[in-house]
């Protein structure tokens, strides 16, 4: 498969202010705006903005004559193409996850444009949007010759229900990582060249679709913003545990709070909220630079106890911290949104139970990078709920 098709810049659709301010008392941390911070990464910053997606309506319904969104780097023939995809899905009564992922990888092999083939010479006849000249694959998907005739390829439609074909066939494929479950059908040349456009693929699921990619499949039915643990949405994303979220991001008492709070009881498993890569896991050292993380905690101890960074597709990170007892997985590991992790303790700055969950933007590990998670889990489907 070619790899000429990458989108040189990255999308975003809109943006939505990051600091939701939430009067609930204090879990943990409490006391003034220095009382709780991750003592090899704390600190405070700006401001950050979030991705906003579209709402999810309960209608799914995708028009592939109307108005097609605009956006940057994708025109109205992409935009229209990705809603044949996505039509062709749901024709097949695929879940909405695999529109998510048959998007991103025409995104990927095609840039979204039905591409004729220099070396195909049937192919410059047919209607095409462009020309390629990776070996003998044309269309969206720039399939080859095993996946039927030039003619065939070169129809949007039939060029999607072939891909949803073989990726019904590959067990498991709903849980898998989009670039894992996208390979299993392409064999690319570039197996991780995918789960860079997840993001921005699931983006237009939604905007062509009602917000569907905010769905998760429960009983059978693609449910609004029902994500948690096991309940995968289809952006790929899920609440790492549930509980209300009693604390929130960087507030006017304590604006170095970098993330949000969750209750739960001790021992509550604790899921990644997407697939992706550990970067940490290990014990924070307390302001005494002692790695103190296997009795309880309490405020001003300092650190954030037991906690795991896990990289997930986009420089996207997540944080999870105040765990019971060394977490369950390792530095290098990769991990399925999700998979559990840990378990919910009072480690490090903590005066109770709780979850503090940290999301992280461009790679940056720092407080600089930390953004709110509650309207960015709302955008993916994961809702993070207010204790009130």
């Amino acid at each position: 498969m070619s790899d000429q098709g990458r989108p040189r810049r990255k999308l975003r659709i809109g943006a939505l202010a990051g600091a939701l301010t939430i009067t609930m008392a204090l879990l943990c941390c409490t006391g003034g705006s220095a009382a709780f911070f991750l003592t090899e990464l704390g600190g405070d910053s700006a401001e950050e903005m979030t991705p906003m997606s579209a709402e999810c309506t309960g209608d799914f319904r995708v028009d592939v004559t109307g108005d097609m969104p605009r956006l940057a780097d994708y025109g109205d023939k992409q935009l229209r193409n990705a809603a044949k995809i996505i039509k062709v899905g749901q024709e097949m009564k695929v879940p909405a996850r695999g529109w998510v992922i048959a998007v991103a990888t025409a995104m990927q092999e095609s840039r979204l444009l039905n591409l004729a083939n220099r070396t195909v010479k049937e192919s410059d006849n047919l209607p095409n949007e462009g020309v390629g000249a990776d070996h003998d694959s044309v269309g969206l998907f720039q399939q080859r010759a095993s996946w039927g005739t030039v003619r065939q390829r070169m129809i949007p439609e039939y060029a999607a229900q072939k891909f949803y074909e073989k990726l019904l066939k590959v067990p498991g494929w709903e849980g898998l990582p989009l670039t894992a479950a996208a390979q299993k059908v392409q064999i690319s040349a570039f197996p991780d060249a995918y789960a860079k456009h997840e993001a921005l693929a699931a983006q237009i699921v939604d905007a062509l679709a009602g917000g569907a990619a905010r769905t998760a499949l429960v009983g059978g039915r693609q449910v609004c913003d029902a994500a948690s643990g096991k309940e995968i949405a289809a952006s790929g994303w899920t609440a790492p545990i549930v509980g209300g979220v009693g604390s929130g991001f960087r507030t006017a008492s304590r604006p170095g709070h970098n993330g949000v709070d969750i209750a739960a009881s001790k021992g509550t498993r604790i899921h990644a909220a997407a697939s992706g890569r550990v970067l940490v896991s290990r014990c924070d050292p307390d302001n005494g630079g002692q790695l103190s993380c296997n009795v309880d905690g309490y405020p001003g101890k300092g650190g954030c106890g037991w906690f795991v960074d896990i990289l997930h597709a986009g420089g996207m990170i997540t944080r999870y911290c105040h765990m019971v007892t060394k977490p369950i997985v390792e530095v290098g590991q990769r991990v399925q949104a999700g998979d559990v992790i840990g378990e919910v303790g009072s480690s490090g700055n903590s005066s109770g139970p709780h979850l503090h969950f940290e999301v992280h933007q461009n790679g940056d590990r720092s407080s600089r990078g930390a953004i709110d998670p509650v309207p960015f889990m709302r955008t993916r489907g994961a809702l993070l709920k207010d204790a009130g």
